[in-house]
This record gives C-alpha cells, structure tokens and sequence, in this order.
C-alpha cells in the first residue's frame, strides 16, 4: 500500500485513519523495502505532517509496545519523561538527558525514553551508556530501577520491536538529512506512560499539536516547547538565547500557548557555539562535569532552565524560577553528582 499512500502524500492529502493504519502495517513488515519505506518517510515529511498524523500514528504503534510492569506504589507516583525529538541538526550537547538525571536527583521519578543518535553524534542511549548507566532493560528490570532507584532509560528498540524493520528506513532518511515523523513521536511512544513530560521540538507550529496529542492519550500535565536561537533557528529544548515557544496544560490549570523568554533569569551571555556539543564521550565528560557543578556558565544555563520546566511540570517546584533554584541547590549540594554514582552501582 505504500505507494499508494505515497501518491496521496505527494498530492499534499492527509491521512486518515485507514490510511494510517495501512502505512504502519507495511513500516513495521519485516518484509518491506527499506527504500519504500524511506521514500513514505520523505514524502509524509515533505507534506508536513499534521497534528492528526502524529497522533494517528502515535496512537497505533503504542498499540505494539511491550508494556512496562510497574507495581502499584510505583503506578501512584508522578513519572516523568523529558524528551527532545531531535531533528534540530544544531549540534548541542544532550541537554534533555542532562536535564532528567537532575531531576531524578531531585527525589522525581524519571522514565527517560530514547535511542541511539540518528540525526546527531551522541543520542541519549549513547551518552548514558558511556556514562555506565544502563540502557537495553528488559521491561521488567526497568520497572524494578524505577521503583527502587527513581530512574529507568527506556531503550526504544528494545520496547518497541517493531522498530527494528524500520531502522534501516531510518539511517537511510537521516544519511540524506532527511527528518521522519519518528522524530516526534518519540516522545509520544513512552512505554511507562508517564504522567507528566516536557518535551522539545524544532517546529514552533508543531508545539500546540503535540501538546493536544500528549493531553489526548492522557498525561495528566505537560509542557512541549521550541527554543529560538539566532538564524534563526529552533532548539527542541527551551533556549536561553531568544524566545520560546511554549504550549501546556494541568489539570487543575487548562491548556495555554504562549511566547516567552528567559531573559530574567540570570543567564551568561551566550551564543549557540557556547551549547555545542561532541560524540558521546565528549558529551559523557561534559555532563560529569555539569553533575558535580564544575560546568558553569551558558550549559549550565540551558540545563538549570530546562530542569526548572520540568521540575514545575513534574509538581516538584511551584513555578520555574523555584524549579531554576531547586536545579540548582540538587547540582550544588552534590546530590546530582551522588545520584550519578548510584545509578553507576545499580547497574
């Protein structure tokens, strides 16, 4: 059916239902060509796809997941995931990843869903597992991490099998520069089903649809966010360098867009050379250095604000400049760096 489908895309029609379910039915066939399946990739991309699209499609491969778990005590806690969809192509360093070890410092139970670079040098599975941090969990262990140690990586081929017949369409899209739709779905994918999340995207447009989707499959409050940059160009993180993007929702609070910057936080002048980023060693090194607070400046920055929005997010802050303190008390009291070491010696 792909070619069929593609002729549609290619027409600029969106897919419906049927046509969604048709297309992840011959993505994840194990008998599939990899070069079809790479030009449906493209042409979905090259569309555009539209809030139904992602949650279309995000709705039927959580269908294919392999569930976590997860006790009662542990189902009763808020869980957390902070995720970037990638795709951005400006080479920072793993901000999100950064971002979730703190929060787990914090006392926040963290499920970090991810994988391996695509479309950078250093994903979030690479990074972790240099760090010693566990990353190819079955479900049931990344249930006990959780409940024992407040922090589980969530390897996406590992919970979604079905991954693997499209890995090879993947490499295929991102050797050409070429961004899927995996790239936001990603953090629509979690098999814990977090409660709440901050997620980052590169399309300022696509921060309102995917916010609707998160609120559709049920988190109970999240914040999804693109970071402006000089370019001008859109970080899937909050930036410390121009306005942000900003849509969320909360139970007790409704759903709101809005533009916002950080500028009153106490932020180093900065450029974007100041987020770059290397491979995962590099990266590895970088984020050691970030945990013991030996780091500062404007990556420091970019984690503290980016931990400030998921700590509110999560209900650990009552607001974000107390969520940017809390970050920062958790890095300078040595807890980060503590947590670190205990997630090293569970592994």
């Amino acid at each position: 059916m792909l070619p069929a489908l593609i002729a549609r895309l290619s027409a600029g029609e969106e897919l419906d239902l049927a046509g969604i379910q048709r297309a992840v039915a011959d993505l994840v066939s194990p008998a599939g060509d990899p070069i079809l399946k790479a030009s449906f990739l493209t042409a979905l991309a090259g569309k555009g796809e539209t809030a139904g699209e992602i949650a279309g499609f995000a709705r039927e491969l959580r269908e294919l997941s392999r569930p976590v778990p997860l006790d009662r005590e542990t189902r009763g806690r808020q869980i957390l995931d902070v995720c970037g969809t990638g795709g951005d192509r400006l080479n920072t360093f793993n901000i999100s990843t950064t971002v979730a070890l703190v929060c787990a410092a914090a006392g926040v139970t963290v499920a970090k869903h991810g994988n391996r670079a695509v479309t950078s040098q250093s994903g979030s599975a690479d990074v972790l597992e240099t760090l010693g941090i566990p990353v190819d969990l079955e479900p049931e262990a990344a249930a006990v991490r959780l409940r024992d140690h407040g922090f589980a990586f969530l390897f996406a081929p590992r919970f979604h099998p079905a991954f693997q017949h499209l890995a090879a369409a993947r490499r295929l899209c991102a050797s050409r520069g070429q961004r899927t739709i995996f790239n936001f779905l990603g953090p629509l994918l979690n098999p814990v089903q977090p409660t709440t999340q901050l997620v980052g995207v590169s399309r300022p447009e696509l921060v309102e649809p995917l916010a609707r989707t998160l609120q559709s499959l049920g988190v109970r409050r999240a914040m999804v966010v693109s970071g402006e940059v000089p370019g001008p160009a859109h970080l899937d993180e909050l930036s410390t360098l121009g306005e942000n993007t900003m849509a969320e929702f909360y139970q007790d609070r409704g759903f709101t867009v809005s533009r916002w910057s950080a500028a009153s936080f106490p932020l180093a002048a900065a450029t974007l050379a100041d987020l770059a980023g290397g491979d995962r060693f590099v990266n590895a090194a970088l984020i050691e250095r970030l945990l013991q607070g030996e780091e500062q400046g404007p990556r420091r920055d970019a984690v503290l604000l980016n931990a400030a929005a998921a700590l509110f997010v999560a209900g650990a802050a009552p607001n974000m400049v107390a969520g940017w303190e809390l970050a920062a008390e958790v890095i300078d009291s040595g807890r980060a760096w503590k947590k670190l070491g205990q997630l090293r010696r569970a592994a």
